[in-house]
């Protein structure tokens, strides 16, 4: 009987600590790898480097879409929300005007522009055009990976 109180005791741990490790993952923050030099030199400004940076999500901004000219986002892609993530700098807010390599765009209500740091290498609203603001899935403020660029984003 003590291998399997032992066995029913860790199972029990495990799955509590699972489902509050999920619980605090898809409310409050996350740790999320920024992979590709979209968002360089901001994120992964070395480029022939093997470590990507890690940051942190705070998903607060979420319950009100409290977001600001300048803030970096997590959001689902437009085309294939369930597969892609990107992570972007807003650089345009809902009623603001933009202006685009083709045209000058008006960010229609509900809506903001995304682009990334690094135009030359970034797909953002420039290819894909304004998102939704329930497409975003938190705001970037820290940089938590590697410990030498350990970091606050924003203001």
């Amino acid at each position: 009987m003590g291998i399997q109180n032992l066995i029913w005791q860790v199972t029990k741990k495990a799955f509590t600590g699972g489902i509050i490790g999920l619980t605090v993952s898809d409310r409050f923050c996350s740790v999320v790898p920024v992979r590709g030099d979209s968002m360089s030199p901001t994120f992964n400004p070395q480029r022939d480097s093997y470590l990507d940076d890690y940051v942190l999500v705070d998903k607060f901004c979420l319950k009100d879409y409290k977001f600001a000219r300048g803030d970096v986002v997590v959001f689902s892609s437009p085309t294939h929300y369930r597969e892609r993530r990107y992570i972007k700098r807003i650089v345009g807010m809902p009623g603001e005007w933009i202006s685009s390599t083709e045209d000058v765009i008006r960010v229609p209500e509900g809506h903001c522009w995304v682009e990334g740091d690094n135009k030359a290498s970034s797909l953002d609203s420039r290819t894909f055009g304004p998102i939704p603001l329930g497409l975003i899935r938190g705001r970037v403020t820290r940089v938590v990976w590697p410990p030498q660029r350990l970091s606050k984003i924003g203001g």
